[in-house]
């Protein structure tokens, strides 16, 4: 499970987009690995690599080639492959993630003070495990959020460089997420 305690321990997480970018953060310290591309035919194999490597495996519901967009897609996840937990932009696949056990990450999009809103709503109605909020960049908007949740929250997108890490954490981010692998090796 990932939790605040690994986040404090390895607060810049992973995410990867393809095979080259995989075997990468296999040799780094990130202890948790958000996967960001796959099938229905090879995601089963890309979270075992990521697991035997000894770190969590979290899937992009929303990014794996194949899946629908709804619940039973989750089951899959669920049953064939040993992820950790999920992404995803859909609330009723973070509620289905959750009755199945798996940790629950909602990524939102904050692009205007209604996806704001909306957001604050989606969290009370489906309390997710943590909470991804893009672009990572927004040091006001992380405050704000931080003020209204009590999981994790994740800063990830347009993060790049130590400056960038250094001030989503600063505004109340629990860890980041990137797919810039000079700052995997931040820890």
């Amino acid at each position: 499970m990932v939790d605040s305690e690994i986040l404090v321990e390895s607060p810049v997480i992973a995410a990867i987009k393809d095979e080259r970018g995989l075997g990468e953060c296999l040799k780094t310290e990130c202890q948790v690995v958000f996967i960001l591309f796959g099938n229905v035919c090879n995601i089963g194999d890309i979270v075992k690599r990521v697991k035997d490597g000894g770190k969590r495996a979290i899937v992009h519901m929303d990014l794996v080639n194949g899946l629908s967009s709804k619940e039973i897609s989750v089951d899959f996840i669920k049953n064939t492959t040993q992820a950790d937990g999920i992404i995803s932009t859909k609330p009723m696949i973070v509620k289905r993630a959750k009755e199945l056990g798996l940790l629950t990450i909602q990524r939102f999009f904050i692009i205007d003070s209604i996806a704001l809103e909306n957001s604050k709503r989606q969290i009370e109605i489906y309390h997710p495990d943590c909470v991804e909020i893009m672009p990572g960049i927004m040091p006001k908007i992380l405050k704000d959020i931080r003020a209204f949740v009590n999981v994790p929250v994740i800063a990830g997108g347009l993060l790049t460089d130590k400056k960038d890490v250094m001030g989503a954490l600063s505004a109340g981010a629990d860890a980041i997420s990137t797919t810039n692998e000079n700052l995997w090796k931040l820890q």
